[in-house]
């Protein structure tokens, strides 16, 4: 008795998703979003209103349909089918209100929130019936098939939904409809309902001329090799991969396709093509990285390989999938065990294809009426019964068996299972009931593989080899064309590199001009910075004689005053009138107060101004010697660290001279004692206030012109106009002097420093 491949007929690998059919007909058009930004740069600048809340949906669904099981794009989708909802609510959009639950049962069925997803269904299908959605009602239904229920629920709201669509005028989705419910059928090995729907199907695809029906071609050639109808199977298949290959399908469905070619020629015991078919639907699945095509498909070549009694190479190809493409999955686990039973069986190791036996009736029970699958298993089973010599159990396996392969109209498993009977009816001494069965066997064995049927069969496959001819000579035709192509880009390419050739020797002779161009402009630059570092040098030396020649003047500028105040020193002493006396002690001080200046100025690294605060202590340190003050003044200074240059700074000086030389004359009269204020500060900017203040007896109140116009004042109001100041004089329990002016220079600000002495 040959081996079947476990739900080989069925071939699950085909189907996509439910979902994802479903997602097809959910939003309108059912258009693929590539690029999601800019639907989301449509969503920025459109206006809130039901357009706004489509696109939302269809991004939304680009996010829950998006590849990869991302946990972020299900958040995604999530919030953005929120924001629909809200929308729709606010603009009281029906329509978009309804689309937003239903989607949100698929995120929830997605994260596997299934009684939540179901309960939101529910909630879809009413709000549609409610408001009057024809459509929305349409895509409720169809969800609602998705969840776990029994077959004839499942079929109802199939049936609901296609009525549904009918009704809306929407022929498409009526059609794909159709087809997955023929599919559900087909999973439940009910071809006698499948066929008619997808027949209805292919003429709904038809009349509006939708070009992509290698799906509905593919489960007609799964319903017919499910009733062992080859040509009609063959037909079918070949037809799906024409239609496949003409509108560029290279998905997973290509695999599926290729795989039930593959089974008809198994079938057929035509292996060579079965083998061909196979590999070719194994590359797919592996380029596509999907474990359930890779096995089923992998599967089925075991199935081949057990035929040609290489077990230990199907043995071999099982571990491999283990190791490559593991799987947790309950049913592809039992096809394992399946293989792994069948192996053992032909291999006639008893315990172990016993032990694969009670895993395989514990999961579809002994008559393999639970999970599917019923004929396949029950052939394994009738072998095994048989080659273990449980005649009980095989013949009640065989019976069953025959019913469901009738019932089915597969008169291929029937003839292969006649076979079997004969040979158990031969070894019980059952004569009459071998004869009976054998003659079965060939009866169906020839309407199976002899007469019309394998005229059909060779008449579809040379034209199809035909076609895949034509094919050929198409694309040979589009390789010369090609090849011409290539050899003109070829000339086009090496005049571009002789072009290239010409331009980089070109290049490489400008750029040696210009390095022999830029040596010779280095070689001058050289030159020029030597005779600048040289004439720095120059300027350099130049600039610490010239420093060294003004400490020079400014030392001999010292000298001479300290000189003249000697020289009137030494005339003092000839002198007896007091006026004269005074007026030589006042030149003294004036002369001292600018010979200080420059004491100063010889003394510092800066040669341009001077540290005011500094002169204003040594000048005062000078007064009190001179006059003998300690006992009865005091000197309150309040200075900040004010630079300026020679100019302001001996006007000022001597301003300073003059205001202190009168306060100790005439403020202290008797053994009057006291205080003399000296400030200098800064009032913004660069602007600055010289405040002389004592609190001794003031002017007398008959001070008159005369006396304003004496030496010392004018003295004063000259020097602070040589300044550009302004000087102010005030008679208030004392007499207080106060001049502003603008520093020539801005210097760095120094902190307060501020002295009693």
């Amino acid at each position: 008795m040959n081996y079947t491949p476990l739900n080989a007929a069925k071939t699950p690998v085909y189907r996509l998703t439910i979902a994802f059919l479903f997602w097809a007909n959910l939003n309108g058009n059912a258009q693929t979003i590539d690029d999601p930004r800019q639907l989301q740069l449509k969503i920025a600048t459109a206006k809130n209103d039901a357009k706004k809340v489509e696109l939302l949906l269809d991004l939304s669904s680009y996010f829950l349909n998006k590849p990869g099981e991302f946990k972020t794009d299900l958040r995604s989708a999530d919030s953005v089918n929120a924001e629909a909802g809200l929308l729709s609510d606010r603009l009281g959009y029906k329509t978009g209100k309804g689309k937003s639950i239903l989607l949100e049962a698929q995120i929830l069925r997605e994260k596997g929130a299934m009684q939540k997803a179901l309960l939101k269904a529910n909630a879809a299908l009413a709000y549609a019936k409610s408001n009057n959605l024809i459509e929305l009602q349409a895509q409720s239904y169809a969800e609602l098939s998705i969840y776990d229920a029994k077959l004839e629920e499942k079929v109802r709201y199939k049936e609901m939904a296609i009525a549904f669509f009918k009704k809306a005028g929407l022929i498409e989705k009526q059609a794909t409809t159709l087809k997955e419910l023929a599919e559900l059928y087909t999973i439940n090995e009910n071809n006698v309902k499948a066929e008619p729907l997808l027949k209805e199907a292919l003429t709904l695809y038809r009349s509006i001329r939708y070009p992509d029906v290698q799906g509905v071609y593919n489960l007609l050639s799964e319903v017919n090799t499910q009733k062992a109808n080859y040509p009609e199977a063959l037909k079918y298949g070949l037809l799906a991969e024409k239609t496949a290959l003409a509108v560029n399908d290279n998905s997973l469905q290509l695999s599926s396709i290729y795989n039930h070619i593959g089974l008809v020629y198994y079938y057929l015991r035509q292996n060579d093509d079965a083998e061909e078919y196979w590999y070719k639907a194994l590359e797919i699945a592996k380029f596509h990285k999907d474990t359930e095509y890779v096995r089923t498909i992998g599967e089925n070549l075991c199935s081949m390989l057990i035929r040609q009694k290489k077990e230990q190479k199907a043995l071999q190809l099982i571990k491999e999938m283990q190791r490559n493409f593991p799987t947790a999955n309950i049913q592809r686990l039992m096809k394992e065990n399946y293989l792994l039973f069948n192996i053992y069986r032909i291999l006639k190791n008893d315990p172990m294809a016993g032990f694969y036996y009670k895993k395989l009736t514990a999961y579809y029970g002994e008559n393999a009426d639970k999970n599917g699958n019923s004929i396949a298993i029950l052939r394994s089973f009738a072998s095994y019964h048989y080659q273990i010599k449980k005649y009980d159990d095989f013949y009640r396996t065989i019976k069953l068996l025959d019913s469901l392969a009738a019932g089915s109209g597969n008169n291929l498993i029937r003839s292969e299972s006649y076979l079997i009977w004969f040979k158990a009816d031969s070894s019980r001494g059952k004569y009459i009931d071998a004869i009976k069965h054998y003659q079965l066997y060939k009866s169906l064995s020839d309407s199976v593989f002899k007469g019309e049927k394998s005229k059909q069969i060779n008449s579809l496959q040379i034209e199809f080899e035909s076609a895949k001819k034509d094919r050929n000579i198409d694309l040979l035709k589009q390789q010369s064309k090609l090849q011409e192509i290539k050899i003109h880009n070829d000339t086009i390419i090496r005049y571009v590199f002789i072009a290239s050739v010409v331009i980089l020797i070109l290049f490489i002779v400008l750029l040696y001009n210009r390095f022999r161009l830029k040596k010779k402009t280095n070689e001058q630059l050289e030159i020029k910075t030597r005779q600048i570092n040289e004439q720095n040098e120059l300027n350099k030396k130049m600039l610490i004689e010239k420093e060294w020649l003004l400490k020079e003047i400014h030392h001999r500028v010292k000298n001479n005053l300290q000189i003249v105040i000697s020289l009137l020193n030494t005339q003092s002493a000839y002198l007896e009138n007091e006026d004269a006396l005074m007026a030589i002690q006042n030149s003294q001080h004036r002369m001292h107060a600018m010979s200080l200046i420059h004491q100063k100025l010889y003394q510092s690294d800066n040669l341009a101004n001077i540290d005011m605060s500094w002169y204003i202590y040594e000048l005062i340190g000078y007064m009190r010697e001179s006059f003998d003050t300690d006992l009865k003044i005091n000197f309150v200074l309040d200075t900040e660290k004010v630079y300026l240059d020679v100019a302001q700074a001996v006007p000022l000086g001597l301003i300073i001279n003059e205001a202190i030389n009168n306060a100790i004359k005439y403020a202290f009269p008797t053994d009057r004692k006291g205080t003399i204020c000296i400030d200098l500060k800064n009032t913004g900017d660069a602007n600055y206030l010289l405040r002389i203040a004592d609190d001794g007896v003031g002017l007398p109140e008959d001070f008159d012109e005369t006396e304003r116009n004496s030496l010392g004042m004018n003295l004063m109001t000259g020097l602070t106009n040589q300044i550009d100041g302004t000087f102010e004089l005030k008679n208030d329990n004392g007499l207080e002097i106060k001049i502003t002016f603008t520093r020539n220079s801005e210097f760095e600000e120094t902190s307060e420093n501020s002295e009693i002495i």
